[in-house]
């Protein structure tokens, strides 16, 4: 079976227009404890700014989990028209990382593929996990999609588009032993271009402090457009990320393009330590997400929000960059690009 390189197909960047954007509605306790309830305001009103702009498909477990969630849209003021609920029932609620990787190949008209990789909640952290591993392949299967299987474990949260051939990720998640032991740095680039589509893979080293995944590039790096990354610095030389963010800026400074070209590279400060019960968790302006009208960033009640909001904003002249507080919701370890997966139009 040829893979989805070899058919043409290529995984689009995020800022490539989106047909819908994809969910799994929060219904874990365990993944904010004391807190879950305080999490649907901020979460509804980001469904609201998508479905402007796009659908939401949103998986959920039955018509009951469906229900609380209508509700908690409708107070918000959510278009509901523009929402869609599948009866496909998640362990989680991070649904970049268990939901479908999305390819397209313009030549190939309308259809797009899906690449279904496996999944094991960041190393084997928060079993079980079985129901989101197979959501790929029934989103997949309900819109009679083909579906590729590569057999390794690979998370969206991990990896950075910019949908010109080139992908950005992490040593120090893509090497770590609790992903894929029996493969060594040559062999996971061979999957990656195989199965993204893309002809390059250029590696930073580190993630940031209180990131339980490992170190995801989407809470650092993120392309803005094919020749441009927004990078987080840490401006606290006594903070323990100073030195991790360093060395990745040290690195993104040194990588070229497939044109040859050193990347622009814009700095994005970190926001102040959020810590919960003696917890620092992993708060950062990185983790936004574009969608067709907007860029939905999170803030974190800190000093430096307007800053980091006006340095997105410049990167995003066509779309409006909104902030929506994700202090409660920073608590479950994710925020508003951990919880999303885009689908591409074609």
């Amino acid at each position: 079976m040829k893979t989805p390189k070899e058919s043409g197909y290529f995984f689009p960047a995020e800022f490539a227009p989106h047909l819908a954007t994809w969910l799994s509605w929060p219904h874990k306790e365990a993944s904010w404890p004391g807190k879950i309830d305080s999490i649907y305001p901020n979460y509804s009103l980001f469904v609201k700014y998508l479905t402007e702009s796009e659908l939401v498909r949103i998986n959920v477990a039955d018509e009951q989990l469906k229900q609380a969630a209508v509700r908690h849209l409708q107070n918000a003021g959510v278009n509901m028209d523009k929402v869609e609920f599948f009866f496909h029932p998640t362990n989680d609620a991070w649904c970049r990382d268990h939901g479908p990787a999305f390819l397209v190949n313009p030549a190939a008209g309308e259809k797009k593929v899906i690449v279904d990789w496996g999944y094991n909640a960041w190393g084997n952290k928060y079993p079980p996990y079985d129901l989101d591993d197979v959501i790929p392949t029934l989103i997949g299967k309900h819109f009679g999609l083909p579906v590729y299987h590569p057999g390794i474990v690979m998370e969206g949260g991990s990896v950075e588009f910019n949908g010109a051939g080139t992908l950005l990720t992490s040593t120090a998640c893509l090497l770590n032993e609790n992903r894929n032991p029996q493969l060594n740095r040559q062999q996971i680039e061979e999957y990656l271009c195989n199965y993204y589509g893309v002809e390059q893979v250029l590696w930073v080293d580190e993630g940031i402090i209180g990131d339980d995944t490992d170190g995801h590039i989407d809470d650092t790096v993120r392309f803005v457009n094919e020749d441009t990354v927004v990078t987080v610095i840490e401006e606290n030389r006594n903070d323990e990320n100073y030195g991790l963010l360093q060395t990745n800026l040290r690195q993104l400074k040194e990588m070229r393009l497939l044109n040859g070209k050193q990347m622009n590279i814009v700095e994005l400060p970190m926001p102040d330590a959020v810590v919960y019960e003696d917890q620092r968790l992993p708060a950062s302006y990185a983790n936004f997400y574009i969608s067709n009208k907007h860029v939905i960033v999170p803030t974190f009640r800190c000093a430096k929000d307007e800053k980091a909001l006006g340095i997105i904003a410049g990167c995003f002249p066509s779309r409006e960059v909104v902030g929506i507080d994700s202090t409660d919701i920073i608590w479950g370890l994710g925020s508003f690009h951990c919880l999303s997966q885009q689908e591409p139009a074609v």
